[in-house]
């Protein structure tokens, strides 16, 4: 909906198509999402590889969706500052840095809670 404006909401299926666009649109346009996509996806291996149990599904898979929403927040802010900042502009690159430093700390703590999660499955093996 746009503001002041009296048109109503789409419907929610054209709402969850739009999301589906809008996710379709990061995976063909953005590179650090299909890095992540195939991380999650080899951490998926990894969890199906080891068994691990079910409370260690929900970390990981809670963790792989956390990084990629990140990383979605973080194009869409890159987004919206080209568009209101389409030349360079010092704050513009400090909003994009903060953004894409948000997930790279996100990404780092993910990535030690994955160590924990599969050596916690490997050691339990032995």
């Amino acid at each position: 909906m746009i503001p002041g404006s009296n048109s109503d909401h789409p419907d929610f299926r054209k709402s969850f198509l739009f999301a589906i666009q809008g996710f379709r649109i990061a995976v063909t346009t953005e590179r650090n999402i299909k890095v992540m996509l195939a991380v999650g996806a080899c951490a998926i291996v990894g969890g199906l590889a080891l068994q691990i149990d079910l409370l260690s599904w929900a970390i990981i898979l809670l963790c792989c969706g956390v990084v990629i929403m990140a990383e979605l927040f973080n194009t869409a802010i890159e987004t919206v500052v080209d568009l209101v900042s389409p030349e360079f502009h010092p704050l513009a690159g400090r909003a994009k840095d903060i953004a894409a430093a948000a997930v790279w700390v996100l990404s780092f703590l993910v990535a030690i809670v994955g160590i924990l999660v599969f050596l916690n499955a490997i050691l339990s093996r032995l």
